[in-house]
């Protein structure tokens, strides 16, 4: 049990590690993805980064399954983040010619980084204790707080070195981009060992119990767990893409628009162990419910103050929150439910149906902006937010009637014996 302590903690180090790296890709790029994309595609298109970045995510989170499923998680993290690494070459390429369609591609593989980053935090929990999938998971999510947070603030350092490389305007954050994504492919390479998918193979099979008394394995709850994950992406996907855009044009400078969605990354990573030891703690359920509520003050904030770059701020932190709860204890509850041979097959699909459901967040949001606005853009999603409560409400009753008759059978066969 020690041994296996100590080979778990080295696995969430790495994990760790890379998820650092990671972030500051994603953070440095998530700041000025929708400018390029408006520059170059006009405002209707402004989501057109979000979304080809969360389509790329899709179209690699089986794929990248099935290969973690054949040669392992290493492999798997380090081609991932290659390939990140070279859609951030191919964006300041097309920002240079000025060619839209290459830079949805180098968006698109941008997303391949977001997909290893979702496999990385199933990783974590290969050979994870039950009792504490939901704290090795979220430590893992939560490592990207660090690079994603000073990602967005790179962008005027960024701008130094795009000068001095003599680079497109706005493109100095993908130099950045670049190597960190490169050492983190290297990082995987080297100090992923053992391979924890390898060792889970040579365990017995795990009968894991979800950390919501009652929560019985079936369809139901796997189908709400990653539908919660999916439309909580698709939330945050489609206020925080379109946030940029319309700091923009109320005049906020770079700097600001950096300074805010840092936060907003803070505020979906920072917190995460909270929330995985809650989940642990209190239940996978209860945990969502509250990044709902997280959700709904974000959406009434952003909503009646959208002229206030304070209160815009303010919403994207709360919206961060959201997310961090949400994610974290739905991953943690498709863990708990997903063993065994369809394991993987399971956590790729949840991934692609997360990726999807941001991408058509990120591509409806541009739409709905330039014809409600930023605040009608926000209650749009408060109505995602309401479907996702009522939904964990009918399952969790659903739990707390099914354990009940459990506890009932229990002591009536206890009576009569």
């Amino acid at each position: 049990m020690d041994i296996d302590r100590a080979v778990q903690s080295r696995i969430v180090r790495t994990l760790v590690a890379g998820q650092v790296l990671a972030g500051l890709g994603l953070g440095a790029t998530v700041a000025v993805g929708a400018i390029l994309a408006a520059d170059l595609g006009g405002e209707t298109l402004s989501g057109a980064a979000a979304t080809s970045s969360t389509l790329g995510a899709a179209l690699v989170s089986i794929p990248l399954a099935r290969l973690a499923a054949r040669w392992g998680r290493r492999p798997a993290l380090a081609l991932g983040a290659g390939v990140a690494a070279g859609g951030s070459l191919i964006t300041v390429v097309a920002v240079g010619v000025a060619f839209f369609p290459l830079l949805i591609l180098g968006f698109a593989m941008l997303g391949v980084g977001t997909a290893v980053g979702l496999q990385a935090r199933f990783a974590a929990t290969d050979v994870a204790a039950p009792q504490h999938r939901g704290r090795d998971l979220s430590l893992v999510v939560w490592s990207t707080t660090i690079g994603a947070v000073a990602g967005p603030n790179l962008v005027g350092p960024g701008e130094a070195i795009a000068q001095w490389l003599s680079l497109p305007t706005n493109t100095g954050s993908f130099v950045f981009a670049i190597v960190a994504q490169l050492a983190a492919m290297m990082l995987y390479l080297v100090a992923l060992r053992p391979d924890p998918l390898t060792l889970a193979r040579n365990r017995p099979v795990d009968a894991a119990v979800a950390a919501d008394a009652g929560i019985v394995r079936g369809k139901g709850p796997l189908v709400f767990a990653v539908a919660a994950i999916a439309i909580s992406h698709a939330v945050m996907v489609s206020i925080m893409a379109m946030t940029p855009v319309h700091l923009s044009h109320h005049g906020a400078s770079l700097t600001i628009i950096g300074f805010t969605i840092s936060l907003h990354i803070a505020g979906m990573y920072a917190l995460s162990p909270v929330f995985g030891w809650a989940s642990d703690r209190f239940g996978r359920i209860p945990t969502i419910l509250i990044g709902q509520g997280f959700f709904a003050a974000s959406v009434v904030v952003v909503a009646l103050g959208e002229l206030s770059n304070t209160a815009v701020t303010v919403g994207l932190v709360l919206l961060g929150l959201g997310w961090s709860a949400s994610t974290v204890a739905g991953s943690a509850l498709v863990a708990d439910l997903a063993t065994g041979k369809t394991k993987l097959r399971i956590q790729g699909r949840s991934d692609t149906i997360m990726s999807l459901a941001g991408a058509l967040g990120g591509g409806f949001a541009g739409p709905i902006l330039a014809m409600v606005g930023y605040a009608g853009l926000a209650w749009g999603a408060g109505v995602l937010v309401l479907i996702i409560v009522v939904a964990a409400l009918v399952v969790w009753r659903s739990a707390s009637v099914a354990a009940a008759e459990e506890l009932l059978l229990a002591e009536s066969a206890d009576a009569a014996s």
